[in-house]
């Protein structure tokens, strides 16, 4: 019997995983179905109550505005939506728990309803993850039984919306800190809870950032993970006789040094009487000094040192050097400095005017060049401040400004129905932002003849696509006089089939965030520098084809009400 039901179970794994086309579920268990606005499930109700649950529906995921006014948005979030739609179907106690919450009015069949429904009649066509995207073009064309759709509406928002502002944000403060400088991402102690945590660290990664300190995120992406000491360490000891074993191989096993403490303060010594370091510093504290040896002995591959708990200059620098020459005595090279607090230009400047005096004096081959890590609050406006003033910073830690998105909370995800039973469908308003697109269309990026994106093209699903060399009107949605002849040198299309539901496509893989990131690093690369500029970027043009432009405007006069005066 047992056997019998563990082939049983097997079974139903095997049908499960080819039900979801092989894809892992999404990496927050928190993203259920039911991690969706009550409003889904009361429409979804009317719409079974009206026999329209199965009526054909398309709907586009896009966004208004660029964020941090900015003029490009990365788009991020694809896979773990890709995720949510692969697995997507009720258990029991979550159809139970609707009922508990619907009106006692709802009829029972709608739950046997829900106790059927998956993604399998839903078709995903998406820009791919990691591209710079734009406004008002479709991230995301959701088609499938109006009702299901409408059930993926909140969390494909939820999964596409911070993602992309978070990896949007890294990519700005990596255009402003220049591709030379290496980016840590600090944020998780400052994140929005452990999820918002865990995504900033993945969507940063994306985003152009080298590393992060944040473990759990490094074992579930692979992301690199950098991290060394806090000030708490530093200022727990408190002198080097708490060092009780103070013995250290050399690098290559040739021989021991007993004392390395007394070899780090033999150095401290040397570098207080030193030619070129004279009367920079005097008596160092102790404290730091053991606690720093204590670091070294434990890492002598990996040591870096903060080193701004007592005074920068006056301790932290001279220590850490003494330290990093007994170790350079031992065949190791020390990694580096970090500051977290002052003035970063200023200190980086001197710390650096520090190693080059010890390369010079003691023909240490290369310690003009030891690395110095910046932290402390730093953002966007600081990192280009630093820029101007001109620093000797190598690495920085970002965290509070970058994670939490300080600068803006939201990009403004949202999801528009623009055709039903194939009849187009537009959403009007007062406001001409808020005019959507209507009908099924496709998305191309026409290129210039430096390599540079010029213009995103939309156009009707059925019009002919247009070609390299060819002359195309591309005009702006809405502004019958903004409009322009664009002779592209390469067409792309942007959308993708990422989940093909019946329609027997070909289903684009999910590449590992690896491949990811190098897309986003190489777009990002391809924009023109004016568009990417920090301060009045110029704007990307966006656009539409003539025939849908005559199409947009004829539903609009078509849909608006007429008024009539009195």
């Amino acid at each position: 019997m047992a056997a019998a039901a563990a082939a049983l179970v097997a079974n139903g794994m095997k049908k499960e995983e080819k039900r979801a086309g092989g894809i892992d579920g999404p990496t927050n268990p928190m993203v259920t179905p039911l991690l969706t606005d009550l409003y889904q499930f009361t429409m979804a109700y009317a719409y079974w109550k009206a026999g329209k649950h199965d009526d054909r529906a398309v709907f586009d995921l896009y966004f208004r505005r660029n964020p941090f006014g900015g003029e490009y948005t990365v788009f991020a979030g694809l896979e773990e939506s890709i995720k949510l739609i692969a697995n997507f179907r009720f258990a029991e106690d979550e159809i139970a728990f609707i009922k508990s919450t619907l009106p006692t009015s709802c009829e029972d069949g709608f739950y046997d309803y829900l106790r059927g429904i998956d993604c399998s009649d839903v078709e995903i066509h998406a820009i791919s993850e990691g591209f710079v995207v734009f406004p008002k073009i479709p991230l995301m064309r959701i088609e499938g039984p109006v009702a299901v759709v409408q059930l993926l509406e909140t969390p494909l928002v939820n999964l596409i919306n911070y993602a992309s502002l978070v990896a949007t944000n890294a990519a700005r403060h990596r255009f402003v800190a220049g591709k030379s400088k290496l980016l840590l991402e600090f944020g998780l102690r400052r994140a929005h809870g452990p999820d918002g945590g865990i995504g900033a660290s993945k969507y940063c990664y994306m985003g152009g950032f080298d590393a992060t300190s944040n473990v759990a995120a490094g074992k579930l992406f692979g992301i690199p993970l950098r991290g060394t000491h806090s000030h708490a360490f530093v200022s727990s000891f408190m002198s080097p006789d708490e060092i009780t074993e103070k013995s250290l191989h050399s690098s290559d096993g040739s021989h021991v040094c007993e004392d390395f403490v007394g070899s780090a303060q033999a150095w401290l010594s040397k570098l207080k009487w030193s030619h070129l370091l004279g009367g920079i510093f005097g008596e160092t504290n102790q404290s730091e000094l053991a606690a720093f040896a204590s670091y070294a002995l434990a890492f002598p591959n990996n040591f870096l040192a903060l080193v701004d708990t007592y005074d920068v200059m006056r301790s932290g620098i001279p220590n850490f050097c003494a330290v990093a020459l007994a170790l350079n005595d031992l065949g190791y090279k020390a990694v580096g400095i970090r500051l977290d607090s002052g003035d970063l230009a200023y200190l980086s400047c001197e710390g650096r005017k520090f190693f080059k005096a010890i390369e010079k004096e003691f023909g240490v081959p290369d310690f003009g060049n030891t690395s110095i890590t910046a932290s402390n609050d730093l953002n966007e406006e600081t990192l280009d401040a630093l820029n101007k003033q001109g620093h000797e910073v190598d690495a920085f830690g970002i965290g509070t400004h970058l994670v939490t998105c300080y600068a803006q909370p939201a990009l403004g995800v949202v999801f528009k129905l623009v055709e039903i039973n194939k009849q187009p469908r537009i959403k009007l308003s007062e406001d001409v932002s808020k005019v959507s697109i209507p009908c099924k269309k496709r998305s191309y990026r026409l290129y210039g003849k430096e390599g540079y994106p010029l213009v995103d093209l939309m156009t009707g699903e059925n019009e002919p696509p247009p070609k390299a060399g060819e002359r195309i009107l591309c005009r702006h949605p809405f502004n019958e006089s903004k409009r322009a002849y664009v002779v592209p040198q390469c067409v792309e299309e942007l959308m993708k089939c990422f989940w093909p539901g019946k329609s027997g496509k070909v289903r684009e893989e999910l590449p590992p965030l690896k491949l990811i990131r190098e897309r986003c690093i190489t777009h990002l690369e391809q924009m023109r520098p004016d568009h990417m500029r920090r301060l009045n970027p110029t704007p990307y043009k966006v656009s539409v084809s003539a025939k849908l432009y005559d199409f947009i405007h004829f539903l609009w006069l078509n849909e608006a009400p007429v008024g009539e005066l009195q």
